[in-house]
């Protein structure tokens, strides 16, 4: 049986320390290895990745067309049923659950259901988005399945959320004060018939 103090590395994964600077015996002597001269045989001289010697890289010199949806792409935390099945039956299972359970880690653009495994009670599941084959198993068990509100997305949704919210309170508390202030109109009166009426000329 293997203990921690018979253990040991598989044949042939360590490999001799290479020795540099030990003189030409040790086979790395003189240069060490680094050739004559030049930016990479100083110390601490290092190229950055993809640096071609001054000369228009490749990545510069390839045409880019067309959309890329990359830097448009959300990541979302996922989620099957079968790691709900620990939680008890009617347990409300939301981002904060799973976070203190460790089922998901690190920040995403929100939380999705998948439908791989079983469920053999009922929960109650908050998530941003659900597959369909999750959302029958969910209900064929008894639970329910509720989608999150989505948040503000930036700065320039917000301001205009913002004034569309406040001329609906300020409506809000001017319909009263107007309804309170209006005085009844007056009928206007008709105007008077004259007495006198023109004679027919004479032809």
């Amino acid at each position: 049986m293997i203990r921690l103090h018979n253990m040991q590395t598989r044949p042939g994964s360590k490999h001799r320390v290479k020795r540099l600077g030990c003189g030409e015996s040790s086979g790395h002597g003189k240069t060490s290895g680094k050739g004559h001269k030049g930016q990479k045989a100083r110390s601490g001289g290092s190229i950055r990745l993809g640096f071609e010697g001054g000369q228009m890289p490749l990545i510069r010199r390839l045409p880019k067309r067309g959309f890329n949806n990359a830097a448009f792409h959300k990541n979302y935390a996922i989620v099957n049923l079968s790691d709900l099945g620990s939680f008890k039956e009617g347990t409300v299972v939301n981002e904060q659950l799973l976070r203190d359970s460790k089922l998901i880690r690190g920040q995403g653009a929100g939380l999705k259901l998948l439908g791989d495994g079983e469920l053999k009670h009922a929960l109650s599941i908050e998530v941003d988005k659900v597959s369909a084959s999750a959302r029958e198993k969910i209900e064929k068990a008894g639970g329910t399945v509720t989608l999150r509100e989505k948040p503000v997305q930036g700065p320039r949704d917000a301001q205009q959320s913002a004034p569309a919210a406040e001329a609906a309170e300020t409506e809000l508390a001017a319909e009263p004060k107007a309804k309170a202030g209006k005085k009844p109109a007056a009928k206007k009166k008709a105007p008077a018939k004259s007495a006198s009426k023109k004679k027919p000329r004479k032809s």
